[in-house]
């Protein structure tokens, strides 16, 4: 305990990580104050149907990652997902379309362009989006009275203007956040959506229990197998594969001096390399299955993929996200590991691994080693993800807080919590790093 009030007092004298975190939990708190503004011309007292019938399903998990703003009705009711849409979209694009890989090569002006290629096609899909959030909510219980100004023109495009301009909001409070604040803002905002969600969730499955389901004794259980799950996600997340790389020394001559076998580095090549982008990439993708099976609902194909797909727990829905999760593993790990760069850089700086040529051979040898450990990674990856399925089939756990064993909640908290210390923990090795070179130059000087 002494350790770690040492350490928060260590984090509260660096100013500039000091006024990072309070910038972060200041933007957030903006975040979780629009979730609970309404739209205008809504009456609040009517909106208990829509948070009953959004309280389950994918429509629950939707919920959640809004942080409860979709059951609202409020100005964040799209939340952030438009955005990770379109991130997709973008990011799929830029496999074929030769404009988008010419950006990708343009270092920061290109990622700037492509950001802001992003930010326009956020637009577009909430341009889509909101209207179809407002026409449904008829269909999920809002009475037609808690419309105090009708569902017309008057009250449509005014609607759309606010939910358009709130995710769009929310897009500029996660870039903030990612530039003057610690973490990666997007993951942030979703994070606090689901951890709000999660309280409530847990007392409503300790109260069952409590009340003869079970007993102290299954709610202690299930407590147990929680934390087991959030040591086996956090396994996952930082988990890595180490191959040993051989530095050759340049004598005197200009030749190279014989390898020394003892003198190895390594380079660390994660199991999960992707973090928790595929779990976020795969569920934006699985809301639309169910959407599309309730606005088509009058056609066979469209009551097919209503039943199949909105039921969260059902077989048919963990498999194919089981499938995109393994999908999208492999796909962002080669965007965000250039293993072709890596060879060239380790050629350039005069080492190889043994037994591999420097070059092009070393880099096939890098990627082949990344399929290999992804694999494994990506099979474990989906296997968290549907664990909620499982346990909610196994232990008859209440819907709610089963999303927090395993699924995309839990790895989402996971993840984003790990990538958000380690960026703290960098600030303090810096400061720490900085204090010795100051001393030692005092030293000197002495």
């Amino acid at each position: 305990m002494k350790k770690f009030f040492e350490i928060i007092s260590n984090i509260w004298k660096i100013e500039e990580l000091r006024n990072r975190i309070l910038m972060t939990l200041g933007l957030l708190l903006v975040y979780r104050f629009g979730a609970q503004v309404v739209l205008p011309g809504i009456d609040t007292s009517q909106l208990a149907a829509l948070s009953s019938n959004t309280e389950q399903g994918i429509l629950g998990i939707l919920n959640a990652f809004t942080g409860g703003a979709f059951a609202n009705a409020s100005v964040f009711a799209l939340g952030i997902m438009p955005y990770i849409s379109a991130s997709i979209v973008v990011q799929l694009m830029g496999i074929a379309v030769p404009y988008l890989q010419k950006l990708d090569k343009e270092g920061e002006s290109g990622r700037k362009t492509k950001n802001q290629i992003t930010r326009w096609l956020t637009i577009g899909i909430c341009i889509v989006q909101a209207p179809a959030y407002l026409y449904s909510l008829g269909a999920l219980g809002v009475p037609d009275s808690a419309f105090l100004l009708g569902k017309g023109l008057g009250f449509i495009v005014p609607s759309v203007i606010i939910l358009v301009t709130g995710c769009v909001f929310a897009m500029w409070l996660g870039e903030k956040i990612t530039d003057k604040g610690i973490g990666n803002g997007i993951s942030l905002l979703i994070m606090i959506g689901i951890i709000a969600t999660m309280p409530q969730a847990f007392v409503q499955e300790a109260i069952t229990r409590w009340d003869g389901n079970g007993g102290p004794m299954l709610i202690l259980v299930e407590v147990i197998l929680w934390f087991v799950v959030i040591l086996a996600s956090v396994l996952l997340v930082m988990a890595t594969r180490r191959i040993p790389v051989q530095y050759a020394r340049r004598s005197a001559s200009g030749g190279y001096e014989k390898n020394i076998m003892g003198s190895r580095q390594y380079i660390p090549l994660k199991l999960n390399a992707s973090g928790v982008m595929p779990i976020i990439f795969a569920q934006a993708i699985m809301f639309a299955p169910g959407l599309l099976g309730r606005t088509f609902n009058d056609t066979a194909i469209g009551q097919w993929m209503e039943v199949q797909f909105q039921d969260i727990f059902g077989l048919a829905y963990n498999i194919l996200f089981a499938l995109l999760i393994i999908i999208f593993t492999y796909f962002y790990t080669a965007i965000t590991v250039p293993t072709n760069k890596m060879a060239d850089d380790l050629k350039r700086s005069g080492g190889f691994i043994p037994g591999i040529r420097p070059g092009k051979e070393t880099g096939s040898f890098l990627d082949k080693i990344m399929s290999l450990i992804t694999l494994p990674g990506s099979i474990f990856l989906a296997f968290l993800a549907v664990l909620p399925a499982i346990v909610v089939k196994l232990m008859d756990i209440q819907a709610g807080w089963a999303l927090f064993y395993g699924g995309t909640s839990l790895l989402i908290m996971v993840g984003v919590a790990i990538d958000t210390v380690q960026q703290v923990n960098a600030y303090l090795l810096n400061r720490h790093y900085d204090g010795l070179m100051k001393t030692g130059k005092n030293r000197k000087v002495a």
